[in-house]
């Protein structure tokens, strides 16, 4: 048998393409088969399933359903693409098999439109498994133009408005938030089994803190109260381990009032989780332990590689410390720099932008992130921040003026931030009332105090380790997408309007 190819559709006027469309609809609802109108169809397979299974299903008759893509007409037979959840299947589709009648149907329908084959399973002679169909029912008329397959879907910027056209034409772009479910699967599993519960939290807060980032406004109508979408899930989390709650998490959108770019989108998924009795040693050895589980379960291996660079989760992650790094690729040793007044010397000699406002620990973050980030590429944990930069973490005990503090970098991207999580409300109030004066000082993303948590850690936390996941940012790397906005289904963007 002949075998199905892609025909250029020649340039003619979209509009009369879209009216023909529309006229075929009225001609099938004026004939009694309105597409519209079928409620249900039982399928019984699915493309890949019928591939994967051929010696067994040889022969045997399937039903499948899915999206024509392509259609090739010979006369007195056909064959047509259909393409399904699982990928594509060709099918045969002879007037003598089907009917004259559903035959002549069969050839007016366009690609696009989306179909139920019924039919037996073979090979044609070119040794492609096919259907060989028995019927062929119209379930949707597609009344838009797809685009010209060869050519694809381009336009990037149409490409994440038109997520559902994208999810059509390019098979890696469906692939890929396939693997984004996989993911979030896996951390579920993964912590589920270690005895973590998964809770929910609000969105629509008071006070929006647990992070260093602006939040939106809105106003709440019945209460007639301002309130502010979440920009952490942190200090809801850590109530619950107040109340007893010793293991929990939460997967869920945070929204940042930030710019956007390709490692940020206004709202994203946070993964948080907080763990009593452990500090952040313990949240280092979970976090190692769970990247190298995932990408095991998405890519295969412990190993794959991002950008043209492999990128090895099997091997130990490499730790140093804030000052240790910035010592290694800046040549600035901050053990040796005991004032601000110093701080701001070597930062000048060195060309690091800084504020009237920035702290000794400011600046050190400064240095890390103008002459470090970038270098690390492998996984690699960075301990050990300045306090005035890390307002939640409790102090370590023999340098305190720096916390128990991590932040997990890869590709040079920051892919978590965990801490040993500051129980002492006494501490935590002095904290807050740094952070009021930092936003008082024109630091639009520093903390507000929050009374009620204050009230919680007055009744008690026990110790506790706590960490949280950029999802999107994970999904990027194991999946070797460039942009944040290849693994959001629907990434914001600016209206055409």
């Amino acid at each position: 048998m002949a075998e199905m190819n892609n025909n250029a559709t020649p340039e003619v006027n979209i509009n009369e393409l879209l009216k023909v469309r529309r006229d075929k609809l009225a001609e099938l609802q004026a004939a009694g088969k309105d597409p519209f109108k079928i409620t249900k169809f039982d399928v019984t397979h699915h493309s890949l399933e019928v591939k994967n299974n051929f010696d067994k299903l040889e022969g045997k008759v399937v039903t499948v359903a899915g999206r024509m893509m392509s259609k090739r007409i010979m006369g007195k037979a056909s064959f047509c693409n259909l393409q399904d959840l699982e990928g594509s299947i060709q099918s045969y589709v002879a007037r003598d098999c089907i009917g004259e009648e559903s035959y002549a149907d069969f050839k007016k329908y366009d690609v696009g439109d989306i179909l139920g084959i019924t039919g037996e399973v073979f090979k044609t002679k070119t040794g492609e498994i096919s259907i060989h169909a028995s019927s062929v029912t119209l379930l949707s008329k597609s009344l838009q133009i797809l685009p010209e397959k060869f050519h694809g879907l381009t336009n990037t910027d149409m490409r994440y408005r038109q997520r559902y056209v994208d999810l059509i034409m390019n098979e890696d772009v469906k692939s890929t938030f396939i693997k984004r479910s996989k993911v979030i699967s896996a951390i579920r599993r993964y912590l589920d089994d270690k005895g973590f519960l998964e809770v929910e939290t609000p969105m629509l807060v008071a006070n929006a803190g647990g992070a260093a980032a602006r939040p939106f406004e809105t106003h709440f109508n019945a209460l007639d109260e301002d309130v502010k979408l979440r920009i952490s899930l942190e200090l809801y989390l850590k109530r619950l381990i107040v109340g007893g709650m010793e293991k929990v998490y939460e997967i869920g959108r945070v929204f940042r009032n930030e710019g956007l770019d390709t490692r940020h989108n206004p709202e994203f998924t946070l993964m948080e989780l907080y763990q009593a009795y452990t500090d952040y040693y313990g949240m280092m050895d979970l976090t190692e332990n769970m990247f190298r589980h995932l990408a095991k379960e998405v890519t295969g291996d412990t190993k794959f590689v991002y950008n043209g660079i492999e990128i090895d989760f099997g091997k130990p992650f490499a730790r140093l410390t804030m000052i240790d790094a910035v010592k290694q690729y800046a040549g600035v040793d901050f053990d040796q720099i005991a004032t601000l007044e110093e701080a701001r010397k070597i930062a000048d000699e060195k060309g690091v932008h800084y504020e009237p406002r920035h702290s000794k620990g400011d600046i050190l973050n400064l240095f890390f992130e103008e002459f470090v980030e970038h270098h690390l590429v492998q996984p690699t944990f960075v301990m050990d921040h300045p306090v005035e930069i890390s307002p939640l973490t409790k102090r370590k005990p023999d340098k305190p003026d720096y916390v128990e503090r991590f932040e997990l970098f890869c590709n040079g991207w920051e892919m978590c931030n965990a801490y040993s999580e500051l129980n002492d409300p006494i501490d935590q109030l002095s904290r807050f009332e740094e952070q009021e004066k930092q936003f008082a000082a024109g630091d639009e993303e520093a903390n507000h105090t929050d009374l009620d948590f204050l009230n919680a850690l007055n009744i008690g936390m026990p110790p506790t380790g706590g960490i949280g996941y950029g999802i999107d940012r994970l999904v990027m790397l194991l999946t070797d997408s460039s942009s944040i906005r290849d693994v959001l289904l629907f990434p914001t963007m600016k209206s055409l309007d």
